[in-house]
């Protein structure tokens, strides 16, 4: 079984460009990957292509083919939906691929185009993850889901909106280093209680924006990076998928993730480590709230004990554990189909000294990302270390 190397990542800058098309945006992030990985785009034997709303966004299905084209390459294109988690799961099914001979070098990623249709439609649009029959008819999005699943955690394990407004404070701090990031600006805890409401307990800067954008990382075989003598220090050494029901009325629990326990614990005995050895981590923050179930779920914290991880400085940029340096869905942005392929960017670069908040994590070898779809129906947990300098 071949080990799996990140050879190279780029990114388009996530925000609201709504002249933008998918196809040149993921033109414009496959091409920075190449350029950064070295690696020949002839050699492409793959494409595993994250999208979630094309259809509703651009009137636009069948998208590997087309975004094969976009980058470049003329190799097997196959586009991979589930929810916000869509590229990681196309990541997953890569790391697989090259693990098992099946192909050496693949292009993976993702990207959506959502700022076009406005925040109404957006909203709308982004809804459909949810189940249509007993939530999105009754009128649920995901603001209200999320506040759901807030409440329900307040409700066990104690909490206030203002623990929540540390998390949103710390992950635009780091975004602050980010070119790449919607938000690039700093905000304290009464700017985030005192926003405008969107669902009870949850406010403005509680959720994460609509944003444009695309991620895409060239992924190897070690025996192809060795070969062609490229620089891949860090690898995927485990990956993990979970699932739990769609509509949250059929769930035993709304205050943790199920999904994102049952990928993370996957991941963690794929490579071989625990939560002990995770230095850093990206996860899916798409509201304040989600970050806490999902430190919770990947053992980064104790359960219960997640709401108060960032207002005491365990997950802050000079924490035991810090998360989402790259600013998080909350302030790096949330192009839903790109997500999961841009936090392996991230933690790749953290990894590798690359990124701009590297500093924060100079010592790191190990980091874990997380990537969710819907209110964590799907969840993948991908942890990526450090092979060699």
């Amino acid at each position: 079984m071949s080990d799996v190397r990140v050879a190279g990542t780029g990114l388009t800058s996530f925000g609201n460009t709504p002249e933008r098309t998918g196809r040149d945006l993921f033109a414009e992030a496959s091409s920075k990957a190449f350029e950064d990985s070295g690696v020949a785009r002839d050699d492409v034997e793959g494409l595993l292509y994250g999208n979630f709303m094309g259809e509703l966004s651009e009137h636009q299905g069948h998208q590997g083919p087309l975004m094969a084209e976009a980058a470049g390459i003329q190799a097997p294109a196959t586009r991979y939906e589930a929810a916000c988690a869509s590229s990681g799961v196309a990541v997953r099914d890569a790391v697989k691929r090259i693990r098992n001979g099946e192909e050496d070098v693949i292009l993976v990623g993702g990207a959506e185009r959502m700022t076009n249709l406005g925040t109404a439609g957006a909203t709308e649009a982004l809804a459909i993850a949810a189940d249509d029959l007993w939530e999105v008819r009754a009128g649920m999005t995901f603001p209200g889901a999320y506040a759901l699943m807030a409440k329900a955690y307040f409700d066990e394990f104690g909490g206030s909106h203002e623990d929540l407004a540390h998390i949103a404070v710390k992950n635009h701090e780091n975004a602050l280093n980010n070119e790449k990031a919607q938000y690039q600006s700093a905000i304290d805890v009464d700017d985030v209680l005192d926003a405008p409401q969107v669902s009870s307990p949850l406010g403005l800067y509680d959720s994460c924006p609509i944003s444009d954008g695309a991620a895409a990382v060239v992924l190897t075989s070690e025996d192809y990076a060795r070969e062609h003598d490229l620089d891949a220090p860090v690898a995927i050494t485990g990956t993990g998928q979970g699932g739990d029901r769609l509509a949250l009325h059929d769930r035993e629990h709304l205050a943790r993730s199920p999904a994102a326990r049952e990928a993370g614990l996957e991941a963690y005995d794929d490579a071989g480590v625990d939560a002990g050895a995770i230095d850093v981590a990206e996860v899916h923050d798409c509201f304040t709230i989600a970050e806490v179930l999902a430190i919770e779920a990947l053992d980064l914290e104790s359960v219960g004990e997640g709401i108060t991880a960032a207002r005491e400085g365990r997950t802050t940029a000079d924490g035991e554990t810090p998360i989402n340096l790259s600013g998080g869905l909350k302030a790096k942005g949330h192009p839903v189909g790109a997500t999961g392929a841009s936090q392996i960017a991230e933690v790749s670069k953290l990894l590798a000294g690359d990124h701009p908040n590297s500093k924060y994590v100079a010592d790191a070898t190990t980091g874990i990302a997380h990537n969710a779809g819907g209110t964590v129906a799907s969840a993948t947990v991908h942890i990526l270390e450090v092979s060699d300098r």
